[in-house]
């Protein structure tokens, strides 16, 4: 097994009421319920700002439920509040990109991670979006940072079952936008938190929700 390997499995007893995250790609409905029993997930909190899938019509949200539902598993849509696509105009920039540090700032995002740390007092959860790899995806680059200033850490399910920490996450994004040697340094705690947070930008320009920036300038 690699060292990165090492990093990306955890032992098989994870704890109560855990918070994963979750996307579902190109899935069928019975390879997703699967890893969800597989890891005890009780409610999938979905962050799509759209909850609909064309192509995988299953992933609509009307449908989705009423899957979950059979596998005893709760759904709860958080869409509004932690969506990657918000309807705020002063969420998005000149680019046209949606500005997740302003959206970490709206009120109705604070609303949602509220909602989330309730819900998880009494069960555990999973984060749902469309993306399967947390890295590129607003639930890692936009929720997550929320949810760890919190004092949560977040466990990422990868489509072949293999739970990725948070901080494997962290190291990985660092790694992909040339931050390497922070991630492979644990001596200064406060260079990590300096650099994740460029990383999330850097990353964020790649990966956020753009607009036309001539809507943007007629908002």
């Amino acid at each position: 097994m690699s060292k990165g390997d090492e990093n990306k499995s955890l032992p098989s007893c994870v704890p109560e009421r855990t918070l994963f995250t979750i996307g579902h790609s190109s899935m069928e409905a019975d390879e997703y319920t699967r890893l969800l029993d597989t890891h005890s997930v009780e409610l999938v909190v979905d962050v799509r700002s759209q909850p609909l899938s064309g192509r995988f019509p299953h992933f609509n949200s009307s449908v989705l439920e009423k899957i979950l539902e059979e596998q005893g598993v709760g759904y709860l849509f958080l869409g509004e509040e932690l969506g990657g696509r918000p309807a705020d105009p002063a969420a998005y920039g000149r680019d046209g990109a949606v500005n997740y540090r302003a959206c970490r700032k709206s009120y109705a995002f604070s609303q949602g991670i509220e909602r989330v740390e309730v819900e998880l007092r009494t069960r555990s959860l999973a984060l749902m979006c469309a993306e399967e790899d947390p890295i590129e995806c607003h639930r890692f680059l936009m929720v997550c940072p929320e949810l760890v200033a919190a004092g949560l850490r977040p466990l990422h399910i990868r489509r072949d079952g293999e739970i990725e920490t948070q901080e494997a996450a962290e190291d990985r994004l660092l790694r992909s936008t040339g931050f390497a040697d922070v991630a492979a340094n644990t001596l200064f705690p406060g260079a990590r938190t300096e650099a994740i947070e460029k990383a999330l930008e850097l990353q964020a320009k790649k990966f956020a929700f753009r607009v036309d920036p001539h809507l943007v300038e007629r908002w």
